[in-house]
């Protein structure tokens, strides 16, 4: 993906994905959303819990990806747990497809931001880690965190 520019706006990162997968490549993607689910996603009521991406007909499809009913929303809200279709050109997602299928690759949301005030999300084509890379992850970071308090500790 290129350098985000200086009018983007970070509404919320897939901090477990980062955990879970190593990141092979990302990949920007608009969003199919009704009124009252952009509403809802500027205000942050959206999570990322197990949701993933599939490839269906040639489509994008992002599932289990929950955006809480609009607060003020009428009769007419939006299905929190509905399927959305993110938007890709063809032979990108053509060039998805084939990683995921020969090489065993997974696409899992990483990002949503605000990119001109279009909400965008961005995809990572992902391998799973194994239980050891996890753990050497907590320890490098935990190691890390020790080292600042430590330094912190020195300096008064």
């Amino acid at each position: 993906m290129k350098d985000k520019s200086s009018n983007d706006k970070l509404l919320n990162k897939n901090k477990k994905a980062f955990f879970n997968y190593e990141m092979v490549e990302t990949l920007e993607c608009g969003m199919s959303l009704e009124g009252t689910e952009v509403k809802s996603m500027r205000e942050g009521r959206f999570s990322f819990t197990d949701s993933y991406v599939v490839i269906e007909n040639g489509q994008l499809l992002l599932l289990q990806f929950t955006i809480q009913p609009y607060k003020q929303g009428s009769i007419f809200n939006h299905d929190p747990d509905r399927k959305r279709k993110l938007l890709a050109h063809k032979s990108e997602i053509k060039r998805l497809k084939r990683k995921v299928d020969e090489k065993g690759l997974t696409l899992v949301p990483t990002k949503v931001y605000l990119k001109n005030n279009i909400i965008k999300m961005e995809i990572g084509l992902a391998r799973g880690k194994a239980l050891h890379d996890k753990k050497n992850v907590i320890k490098e970071r935990d190691l890390k965190k020790d080292a600042q308090r430590e330094l912190k500790r020195l300096k008064y």
